[in-house]
């Protein structure tokens, strides 16, 4: 991918980040967001920008970068063009810790009681992942590994669902699985960003190991490439980016599937190239179905995992009809 197109894909997050600031229920021209945020006093429209917009926007790019990133990750260790991030079990074991918590009831902690117990649902899970896949962490046992524990995740959210103290509890899991970014402040970012970031670093830092094994795992291992400390930062990597984003915004599938099959013919198919420019694709993604829930919803807001859904359920029919063919 050359440089001018990496260009493009960060003018666009740009344009994205503005339009969602810009653009909702109530939009905002330019000039009188400019003003609002030049004012030294408070006014509705700084509120607006600033408390209610701004998080929600950052969180959508951030989110929809940590689900890019890890499908292609995930794609290229694998060697498998169906994997994403929900594979190694950190989004559900994500989800099943902040169901834990409406369970109990937990919010008298903290608004951020949520998200902490994802994260650590997550982490847990993936320390679980990496011992049942051994010393040689090869695809196969890893893959194993992930659906056992995404399988064993699924089936305690549905005991916790279905042992709810009470419709209203049963309602709220259900309503925060569905995945949305609703009322979600600067708290939640500063909490859930850190983590992402240190995900970011660890799948960047296994970009040009990702070429290698392109070439196969023997050829691999021949030009020295240690598969275990791979699988390790891909492990971990996947876990506290995908780990964070779902314990603040829910279920959000398909973002990590769909966005590396879009982006590989633009990098030559180059696994370690992939990476960046899925990470910028996945936020575009993301930062525009969230415009397109507070812009088309009517009613009750349409929940952002819903939608990614609808778009990503027909792309994955028509990834596997592509497969047959081939």
């Amino acid at each position: 991918m050359k440089i001018h197109s990496y260009i493009l894909l960060v003018l666009i997050v740009l344009a994205v980040f503005l339009a969602g600031l810009l653009y909702g229920p109530a939009n905002i021209s330019p000039l009188e967001a400019a003003k609002a945020l030049y004012d030294d006093e408070s006014n509705l429209t700084k509120l607006i920008l600033l408390e209610v917009r701004l998080p929600r926007v950052l969180l959508a790019l951030s989110i929809g970068a940590s689900l890019g990133i890890s499908g292609a990750a995930l794609q290229g260790f694998l060697q498998n063009p169906l994997a994403e991030p929900a594979l190694l079990g950190s989004g559900p074991a994500a989800a099943l810790g902040s169901v834990i918590v409406f369970y109990f009831g937990a919010f008298g902690a903290g608004a951020l009681i949520l998200p902490l117990a994802g994260i650590v649902s997550a982490l847990l899970a993936t320390v679980f992942v990496w011992f049942l896949a051994g010393r040689a962490g090869n695809s196969t046992t890893l893959i194993l590994a992930g659906v056992a524990i995404s399988s064993l995740a699924g089936s305690l959210t549905a005991l916790v669902l279905n042992f709810a103290p009470n419709p209203f509890a049963a309602a709220e899991i259900i309503f925060w699985l569905m995945g949305s970014l609703a009322d979600r402040s600067m708290e939640h970012l500063w909490v859930s960003l850190p983590f992402m970031i240190i995900g970011w670093l660890l799948l960047l830092s296994v970009r040009t190991t990702l070429d290698a094994l392109s070439l196969g795992a023997e050829t691999a291992r021949s030009l020295g490439v240690n598969l275990r400390n791979v699988s390790i930062r891909i492990i971990f990597g996947t876990a506290l980016a995908v780990g964070a984003a779902t314990s603040v915004a829910g279920v959000i599938g398909f973002v990590g599937l769909a966005v590396p099959h879009i982006l590989r013919p633009f990098v030559g198919h180059r696994p370690g190239s992939l990476l960046f420019a899925s990470a910028l694709g996945g936020a575009v993604m993301l930062g525009i179905a969230d415009l397109a829930v507070r812009l088309f919803s009517v009613g009750a807001e349409l929940k952002l995992g819903v939608l990614t859904a609808l778009i990503g359920a027909p792309f994955f029919l028509a990834l596997i009809l592509k497969l047959r063919r081939g």
